[in-house]
């Protein structure tokens, strides 16, 4: 009798187990699924986005799309130096760390060094900032239709595309279209 309460405890252990694994899902759908991913209004397509930071998708091609966002703003580095167009690599090392988390801090927010929703977000053109963040520039919002987004930042301008399949693409150093993927690095520096 004894035996049988052990293993009926046992079973109910396992399933129960089993009924967590199937019942968590991924904290975010678009990070699971590889991509910088959107879909119909492009105003929220960072809603579910990174997260990015030193430990988390570090050498990737959605870390080189974000410092197109950095370099665009003219975010600083501790020493007061600009992170620059050499600093686009796709590394999300020291520098791109303190240009992350002087960027945070410029936009007000927690300036934690890790690009997740709210970090994006704000890259989103802003009611009253009439010329800075991302934007619509054409195309449509449409499934299957290719939109095309720009973003002027407070040093420079740079163009994005949210492609057929909704992947956010942006132009590496030297002027390829590169897909934001969170688990491959291809946009690192061609000399």
């Amino acid at each position: 009798m004894r035996h049988r309460k052990r293993l009926g405890a046992a079973a109910i252990a396992l399933a129960s187990i089993g009924v967590l694994a199937v019942g968590v899902g991924p904290a975010s759908a678009n990070t699971s699924d590889g991509w910088i991913r959107g879909y119909d209004q492009w105003t929220d397509d960072f809603n579910d986005e990174g997260p990015l930071s030193l430990w988390e998708h570090p050498d990737s091609n959605a870390t080189c799309m974000w410092q197109r966002i950095l370099y665009a703003e003219g975010a600083t580095l501790n020493n007061g130096s600009k992170f620059e167009l050499p600093d686009i690599d796709g590394h999300f090392g020291s520098r791109t760390d303190q240009a992350t988390k002087s960027l945070q801090r410029r936009w007000g927010l927690d300036d934690d060094g890790i690009v997740g929703p709210d970090t994006l977000n704000r890259a989103i053109k802003q009611p009253g900032d009439i010329f800075r963040g991302m934007y619509k520039q054409s195309g449509s919002t449409a499934a299957g239709a290719t939109l095309h987004l720009g973003y002027v930042g407070k040093d420079h301008s740079e163009p994005f595309r949210r492609n057929t399949e909704g992947k956010y693409l942006f132009l590496d150093r030297q002027s390829t279209w590169r897909q934001a993927g969170y688990d491959y690095h291809t946009c690192q520096d061609v000399n």
